[in-house]
């Protein structure tokens, strides 16, 4: 035993889970990187990554009943962290190419392409910050994170959701439009951008998830 807090990484076929294994060592946790459904539940802390095309994460998320283990954790109050594709994916839909994909539904939401003039959206941008929040502590308010994406969330439709999800807290940033950069819902947090690619900032809120935990 370690006293760190145990957290699994969900590999189920999208994302480098090895940077986002090394970003959340540092920050204190015990990592796993598997696919077991009951490791999964039991951990501490879930992280779901995400690169790529919101379909083929979904059917990749799927194959490996990630969806049904974000539910489960969820409907328990067991903390989980989206990032990037792996947050996309908890909306209800993605709408890519004019297709529409089933999410896993966490939150409703459509996730859509971006109205910028060249994608994707790459590189570092700051974000607007919510008040009083956990995730984004010890950070100040021009602190830059590292995104790569074309497809966003636009619209946020939701002010609060029944237990164990609370008010949501809202990061946004504006690329052609503004979008959702980063959600804080109790025990569900998520971010567009990717903290592990993210230098010191991104390493504090990744400490600041583990420390949660």
């Amino acid at each position: 035993m370690t006293g760190r807090p145990r957290v699994v990484l969900l590999d189920y076929g999208s994302g480098n889970v090895r940077s986002a294994q090394r970003a959340l060592e540092r920050a204190g946790a015990e990592v796993e990187v598997t696919t077991d459904f009951q490791a999964a539940l039991a951990a501490d802390g879930l992280l779901v990554p995400g690169v790529g095309a919101f379909a083929a994460c979904m059917q990749g998320l799927r194959a490996v009943g990630g969806d049904r283990i974000i539910g489960r954790r969820l409907a328990g109050g067991r903390p989980v962290l989206g990032i990037c594709v792996g947050m996309q994916v908890l909306f209800e839909t993605g709408d890519e190419f004019g297709v529409q994909t089933q999410g896993c539904g966490e939150w409703p939401g459509t996730v859509t392409r971006l109205p910028a003039p060249v994608l994707p959206h790459m590189g570092w941008n700051t974000t607007a910050q919510p008040a009083d929040s956990q995730m984004f502590a010890g950070l100040d308010a021009d602190a830059r994170f590292y995104f790569v994406h074309s497809y966003a969330v636009q619209e946020w439709t939701m002010d609060s959701t029944g237990s164990p999800l609370t008010a949501p807290k809202l990061a946004w940033t504006d690329y052609g439009a503004p979008f959702v950069a980063a959600v804080e819902n109790g025990p569900l947090w998520a971010t567009q951008f990717h903290p592990e690619k993210s230098g010191d900032v991104g390493a504090t809120l990744l400490h600041n998830w583990v420390r949660s935990l």
